[in-house]
């Protein structure tokens, strides 16, 4: 295809071009208004200077026509899974991509767009549009093409935003009348305080609904807690119990409706982390001794920790006539700290004491029930321990890990980790122990005594237990056998890592989750699974996951550090996944806690309608009866308003084309030019030259 234009390229400013214009208009309309001869010839002769003056060329370009480029936009969307708009999209593509072909000189480009890694971005179509047109220019864009089930999320304010001039028109998938049931979270609280209730706002939406109530399932760590009743659109809030440190997996489920296109936004999960206020720690000291000063700036360094300290300097051997108000010391209150108020503590720890009658065997009857129901109790002994008057030998004995042999062994000895305490979050990794013998200082004094529950993560002089942890029904037991940690403190011999080793027992008494030696963990990135299995046990068993829509696997864990192993796997569906070993079991949620793409899934055309008809382009759906589809007609069109019909739907014809060749010829340079300017001159003169003899 060739064309032919004129292009000018002045030789003088454009002003000064515009000045010699008007001043030869002046001068031609000058003389044909005194009707001189010959204006005529001088006004050509004037054209032709100023006509050179603009250097006008003649311009040939060939040209190839270039194909219209139509973008096909296919949903592949999470969404698109439900039902049969899936099928009817793959047989959209064929048909599309056949009618297109028929057309003739258009270069079709089908996108997958939709999915996503994060799962809560919705559908984003015309971020996948904008990508695929990118190398495209606009005005070679004869239409775009959206085969959806109407649900998107991000889609443009204006028709200008789209970046071209052409039709958008839109196929939906799904069928007229679809019906859906699902649980909107409304309030979601992410940290909960540990023993406080937290308050979860959610709503009930249904498509079809003639208002019943619907019963809501409430479960907390896979364990059924309640079932509620909630009418569609009413707000309703749900008040759970935060039990525990660390996450806490509530789901709430509504039962389905019948004909609902899909469960997946029947559940909705929330993990609230479970976090402690002040923790409240007593201390007891049953007498002075270089080890208190170190329990007790442990506990005073730690802002999260609210000490009660005590120590019994008059026993009641000791009681004499002394007035109580000139005593500098208060009472001990008994009552409140170990009867009324002794379920306030997060943990107790007696430091040296011995039975000494200060407290009744009501009190540490008290002490036992607290425990069994849930409390902690560390027991730092010293030569007390090994007397007929150690704890051992009051109501404690019955939660005691070890008994005292009834001697005192005093002699350098090395604290030990033992094959258990090497497994053990609370001992495992202690700054030092990496090195054979251990690179920190002796101890002097340890109590010989003979296991009786729980488990010796450290041991002492010939190996026998030094530190012992034990489980007491709901509650925790914790017994150092030695009141010498105080040398660590002290540096002697180097220190050692005593910091370290109070503060995890400390926590591991208090159940922080992180330090259980029994423990399935489970964690997601995006798509990818981490699953964690802490044991004490010599071997690990594999783990079964149970993915959202039922499907299981089983996964075998490698083992990274003594007592840990690990392993990471890669997921596909969103949602929530349980992992169990036979023994231990955990949840996780994979992606977003209420996915953006399940909040709405019934198929629409409303959303998209009015982008589509301000392009010219139409909307409508695609399905006639399961999963087939009727197409429209397609055909192509000239520049217009609109391009579509009730029976068609049209491809905008931009004749765009590529220049392969241009050629140049100037206008008012060459002979040709010369000889008209000079020829008009010459003309000029001889009119009046002749005028003249006249």
């Amino acid at each position: 295809m060739t064309s032919f234009n004129i292009q000018i390229a002045p030789q003088i400013p454009i002003p000064l071009l515009i000045a010699l214009a008007l001043a030869a208009l002046l001068v031609i309309g000058l003389g044909f208004w005194s009707r001189r001869r010959g204006a005529a010839l001088r006004a050509l002769g004037l054209v032709l200077v100023l006509a050179a003056l603009t250097d006008p060329s003649l311009v040939r370009e060939d040209r190839n026509p270039l194909k219209d480029v139509v973008a096909v936009v296919l949903d592949r969307s999470a969404s698109q899974s439900i039902g049969e708009r899936k099928a009817q999209t793959d047989k959209a593509r064929v048909e599309i991509e056949k009618a297109l072909q028929g057309l003739g000189d258009v270069e079709t480009r089908f996108i997958d767009g939709g999915a996503t890694d994060t799962g809560n971005d919705g559908t984003r179509l015309f971020s996948s549009l904008n990508a695929a047109l990118a190398d495209v220019p606009p005005e070679r864009v004869g239409a775009a093409i959206l085969v959806t089930d109407g649900v998107v999320h991000d889609i443009p304010a204006s028709a200008g935003a789209l970046g071209f001039n052409a039709p958008l028109h839109v196929f939906v998938t799904g069928h007229e009348g679809e019906r859906d049931r699902r649980i909107e979270l409304v309030e979601a609280p992410r940290f909960g305080i540990v023993g406080k209730e937290q308050t979860i706002a959610v709503r009930v939406l249904d498509t079809s609904s003639r208002g019943e109530p619907v019963p809501i399932s409430l479960r907390r760590d896979g364990v059924s807690i309640a079932t509620i009743r909630a009418a569609p659109g009413q707000v309703v809030r749900v008040p759970v119990l935060i039990e525990h440190g660390g996450p806490n997996v509530v789901e709430l489920e509504i039962a389905a409706a019948p004909d609902e296109l899909t469960l997946l936004n029947n559940k909705a999960v929330v993990t609230i982390e479970g976090v402690r206020d002040k923790l409240k720690v007593l201390l007891v000291s049953g007498e002075p001794n270089a080890g208190e000063r170190t329990w007790r700036n442990l506990l005073k360094a730690d802002a999260n920790v609210e000490l009660v300290h005590f120590t019994i300097l008059r026993p009641p051997e000791k009681q004499d006539g002394t007035p109580i108000n000139e005593l500098s010391l208060i009472a001990f209150p008994t009552a409140d700290l170990f009867g009324r108020k002794i379920r306030e503590f997060d943990l107790i720890i007696f430091d040296r004491y011995s039975n000494q009658t200060v407290l009744p065997s009501v009190y540490f009857e008290n002490i036992v029930r607290y425990v069994r129901e849930g409390g902690a109790l560390l027991i730092g002994t010293g030569p007390d321990y090994a007397g007929r008057d150690g704890l051992f030998y009051s109501p404690l004995g019955k939660i005691a890990p070890a008994r005292p042999l009834g001697a005192l062994l005093e002699r350098p000895f090395l604290p030990q980790i033992s094959d258990e305490g090497a497994k053990h979050p609370v001992t495992r990794g202690l700054p030092g122990s990496q090195e054979s013998p251990p690179a920190w200082g002796e101890w002097f004094r340890q109590v010989p005594s003979e296991k009786l529950r729980g488990v010796p993560v450290m041991s002492g002089a010939d190996k026998m237990p030094l530190l012992l942890l034990s489980r007491e029904e709901k509650g925790r037991v914790g017994l150092l056998l030695s009141d010498q940690i105080w040398l660590w403190a002290r540096g002697y011999q180097g220190g050692g890592p005593h910091l370290d080793l109070m503060r995890r027992l400390a926590h591991w008494l208090m159940k922080e989750p992180e330090l259980e030696e029994e423990a399935l963990r489970a964690s997601a990135r995006g798509h990818e699974l981490s699953i964690e299995r802490q044991t004490l046990k010599p071997a690990t068993p594999p783990v079964t996951i149970t993915s959202p829509t039922g499907k299981t696997q089983m996964v075998n864990l490698t083992g990274a550090e003594p007592g840990l192993s690990r392993a990471q796997i890669t997921v596909e569906e969103f949602g929530l996944y349980k992992l169990s070993d036979g023994e231990l079991s955990t949840l996780v949620n994979v992606g977003p806690e209420n996915p953006r793409e399940f909040q709405d899934v019934v198929s629409t055309m409303d959303r998209l309608k009015p982008l589509a008809q301000a392009t010219g382009g139409t909307v409508r759906r695609i399905a006639a009866g399961g999963e087939t589809i009727a197409l429209p007609r397609f055909v192509a069109l000239r520049e217009s308003p609109i391009y579509g019909g009730a029976d068609y739907v049209g491809v905008k014809r931009t004749g765009s084309s590529v220049v392969t060749g241009v050629g140049v010829a100037p206008l008012a340079v060459g002979f040709a030019g010369l000889i008209a300017l000079l020829g008009s001159i010459l003309m000029g003169w001889l009119w009046e030259a002749r005028r003249g003899r006249r």
